[in-house]
């Protein structure tokens, strides 16, 4: 396993487990994925992950439940990282859910705290107050946020006197807006992107097309999962082959490193069970060269999805079946 090279007070591997589907039967892995989640996350501890993503809201703290029942006596080992989520996020509350986020995570602090999304309404600055207090008194070691923007997050950094460490945003190869601006600064004040999403919700994998789309009702909700989307993708998955052909690898596997060649970036993909835990793993691993990255780039411009509000009444007729 590979590690970001940053100062912080437990080593950051390049591949976390995103635990979103912990607890959530959207995903439609099965009545008996709490089990497999169990053992997901200990063969990651056994390949070196160090880094477990969770939220309050993902289950409605039924995976900060399983999570930390998972990690058991090593959860003081590994960096612990849940969200908070913003619905009234004033100091108080802040404080609160910290305290209830811990007690189910089963940890004495959580290592990384994050705003799960920025209020439109409420400022940064009561919420950092709250993160700036639950630091003084030992519960939280750095704070974070996710989905904002970069001035918003210079913002919130303001606010809390102090690093806010990662960004945690959707970043793949066709979701690339972080490397405008977020992964430069980044890399100049020595702060973490964290991707979630890198595969696309599995788009990246190559295993959907037209013919065959996936089941579970938050894939279904993706507009990349159109059948002309799946369709319009087949150069871009037939590109991710041919990289992954070279390297005895899968396309997943290329997508992945195609996030973490930025030093300063993690990703935290789901796992559906201990062998994608292997290959998400193994990802680290893996140095494109620079035409094979070229390579990647080219196609990822050429992918023009259809998206936004052009794609809802696809989306409709997909769903009846039409």
């Amino acid at each position: 396993m590979r590690f970001v090279r940053l100062d912080t007070p437990k080593p950051i591997s390049k591949i976390g487990l995103g635990t979103w589907q912990f607890g959530s039967r959207e995903w439609g892995y099965g009545p008996d994925y709490e089990r497999r989640a169990a053992e997901i996350v200990r063969r990651a501890l056994d390949l070196g992950v160090t880094l477990f993503d969770t939220a309050e809201l993902y289950g409605f703290g039924r995976s900060e439940r399983i999570l930390g029942a998972a990690l058991g006596d090593d959860r003081a080992k590994v960096v612990v990282a849940s969200k908070v989520f913003p619905l009234l996020p004033v100091a108080p509350v802040v404080q609160q859910r910290a305290v209830a986020s811990a007690a189910r995570l089963g940890v004495d602090g959580i290592d990384l705290y994050q705003v799960h999304q920025a209020n439109p309404v409420v400022a940064d600055t009561t919420t950092m107050r709250g993160m700036r207090s639950l630091q003084d008194v030992g519960l939280v070691g750095e704070v974070g946020v996710s989905n904002y923007d970069l001035r918003r997050w210079r913002f919130a950094e303001a606010a809390l006197g102090r690093r806010v460490l990662s960004n945690q945003v959707r970043y793949s190869m066709i979701d690339r807006g972080p490397e405008e601006d977020l992964i430069p600064y980044a890399e100049q004040a020595g702060r973490i992107v964290i991707a979630y999403s890198p595969l696309a919700q599995g788009f990246l994998s190559g295993r959907y097309d037209a013919a065959n789309p996936p089941a579970g009702a938050v894939r279904r909700a993706n507009p990349y999962f159109l059948p002309e989307n799946l369709a319009r993708g087949t150069e871009l998955i037939a590109t991710l082959r041919e990289v992954a052909d070279a390297h005895d690898a899968t396309p997943s596997q290329i997508a992945l490193a195609y996030v973490l060649r930025h030093p300063n970036v993690v990703a935290i993909p789901g796992a559906s069970g201990v062998e994608q835990m292997e290959r998400n793993a193994a990802a680290a691993e893996i140095d494109l060269a620079d035409d094979e990255h070229a390579a990647l780039v080219a196609a990822a411009h050429a992918f023009r999805p259809v998206t936004g509000l052009a794609a809802v009444p696809r989306m409709i007729r997909a769903r009846l079946g039409k």
